[in-house]
């Protein structure tokens, strides 16, 4: 098909006057502008795919955007999925305050109506681990969320759950992309639609919260805490969680309190990004907060920043995940623990130590959510599943709260959660991890990076001679994934592109065993991940 006639087949379906608009001016415009050429090539140049988190892509016409053509489409097929599985429950429908995000999940309302299931939506913008929390306490056949999650402001997406609570996996992705793309031939105007739905929100809201108070271990709660949710959604419901389980009201960053798609504060609405928390820094620091409490927009990550060694900092992903595993493991909690495989490997030694099992996966909590008797399982994107049982997805409204837990018994001993991490690094050694990415337009140069750093191993790295573990495979642990693992005796790398955004990362670690001077051990390994950090970036020609 010429791209002139897919430009007329998508203007004759198109449902929003906005994308027809954007379309029909980058056509008018494509044969003397070059960049709005480029830009109406790219928008038909394939189909979004169901990635790492489902859907998801900037906003705009055409089949390769985030558009109310595509999420019908995406709807009518997991309900054709639904029917091929025998599925009876309902489904439930999310969505967070992005740009559209209200108006994709009322199609989705409509077309799984249409379609003949029983659907239970939103009346408000609300965090992600709802609604998987809401599929297993309901019985839901399925759940979908409408969130671009931590993406720029231009960008929206689909998440979608199955019964089991857990984000699809193959070979469901699959399945649901062979229904689209027989959609996609035909036209979403002969798509039935219904509107006999249920409305939810506060009840299921309270139920939520009234959940996630009751995980929380009796103890202290004094504490004086910051907290922002970066314009996101996730401001309300932490503060109910938070009063439900006896802690004081957090202090809010005001202008990011409360929802805008806009994101003004912040060049990416991401924690992990630079500057991200800088206005929470800042005003903990102002008011003498004892932490720091950030949530991404849709709430399912949690980032925590603490004073220490004089100054604030934000902890890394896998510093958080091991002081809830091992705050766990010292409860005696039993069960199995889990980690993706590009976070830090410490939590395997802690679980080594408590005689409790231990898994790897791929990055995702498609698959940690997954794994038999999980207890509790996290990756170093700053995402925690902290109660699996209710919730088996990431959910950084729970971890949050566990978060504040450990910070206010730390306090009524006189301690912080710095001196936590100081206990951990003297029983099990240090461990420093970095993260080293480069954001590209051209995913194509990220395929040709990974495939240079496979024909060409480096022999060395940090000083000591690694060997090379392609996951394009799999393993007896792990089923295939475009990743490449490079380990040597006290360090490792992995190289991978994000499943999320248009990014090659590439996961780094140095550890180091236990020294009676922990700030000697600390400096040693700092400046060997300084040094694997710029090794990394001149093999991957990373600027």
């Amino acid at each position: 098909m010429s791209l002139d006639t897919a430009v007329q087949d998508w203007l004759a379906q198109d449902l929003d006057p906005m994308t027809r608009a954007e379309l029909v001016s980058l056509r008018d415009r494509a044969a003397s502008d070059p960049d709005a050429a480029a830009a109406l090539a790219d928008a038909f140049a394939g189909s979004l795919e169901f990635g790492t988190a489902g859907l998801r892509g900037a906003l705009g016409p055409g089949p390769n955007r985030m558009n109310r053509v595509v999420v019908t489409r995406a709807a009518a097929a997991l309900a054709a999925h639904l029917h091929d599985i025998g599925a009876t429950g309902p489904v439930v429908v999310g969505h967070d305050a992005r740009h559209n995000s209200d108006v994709f999940a009322r199609d989705t309302a409509e077309i799984l109506t249409g379609a003949g299931f029983a659907v239970l939506l939103f009346d408000r913008p609300v965090p992600t681990p709802l609604v998987p929390y809401l599929i297993r306490a309901k019985g839901c056949a399925a759940g979908v969320v409408v969130t671009a999650s931590h993406n720029p402001p231009a960008d929206n997406g689909y998440k979608v759950y199955l019964d089991d609570g857990c984000q699809i996996v193959s070979p469901t992705d699959a399945q649901i992309a062979t229904h689209l793309t027989r959609i996609a031939a035909g036209s979403i105007d002969t798509l039935p639609r219904g509107d006999g739905w249920t409305v939810i929100g506060e009840a299921e809201i309270d139920a939520y919260v009234a959940r996630a108070a009751s995980r929380i271990p009796r103890g202290p709660r004094d504490l004086t805490w910051v907290h922002t949710s970066l314009h996101g959604v996730g401001a309300t419901v932490v503060r109910a969680a938070a009063e439900a389980a006896g802690f004081p009201a957090p202090i809010e960053v005001a202008e990011q309190a409360e929802p805008d798609p806009d994101f003004p504060t912040v060049a990416f609405p991401n924690p992990e990004e630079p500057g991200a928390i800088d206005l929470a820094v800042a005003l903990a620091a102002e008011v003498d907060a004892d932490l720091v409490v950030a949530n991404d927009p849709d709430a399912d990550r949690c980032a925590v920043a603490i004073r220490r060694d004089g100054a604030w900092q934000m902890l890394r992903g896998d510093e958080v995940g091991a002081l809830l595993g091992a705050d766990l493991l010292s409860r005696g909690v039993r069960g199995t623990y889990a980690a993706s495989v590009v976070s830090s490997r410490r939590l395997a030694t802690l679980c080594e130590v408590h005689d409790q099992p231990y898994v790897t996966t791929l990055t995702g909590f498609k698959w940690i959510g997954r794994v038999p008797g999980l207890v509790f399982g996290y990756e170093e994107a700053l995402g925690y599943c902290t109660d699996p049982t209710a919730v088996a997805d990431k959910d950084g409204i729970t971890a949050g709260l566990e978060v504040l837990a450990l910070a206010a018994r730390e306090k009524s001993q006189g301690r912080t959660l710095a001196d936590l991490l100081d206990d951990l690094d003297r029983a099990h050694g240090v461990t420093g991890t970095d993260q080293l990415s480069l954001r590209v337009t051209d995913l194509g140069i990220i395929s040709d990076l990974m495939a240079r750093l496979r024909a060409a191993v480096p022999p060395m790295l940090a000083g000591e001679p690694v060997s090379m573990h392609d996951l394009t495979d799999g393993s007896e642990e792990l089923p295939p994934t475009d990743a490449v693992v490079l380990t040597g005796q006290s360090c490792r790398v992995v190289v991978r592109p994000s499943g999320t955004e248009p990014k090659l990362k590439c996961y780094l670690e140095v550890t180091a065993p236990p020294d009676a001077d922990l700030a000697a051990s600390r400096s040693r390994v700092q400046d060997r991940l300084v040094a694997l950090r710029a090794e990394m970036a001149q093999i991957l020609h990373v600027p």
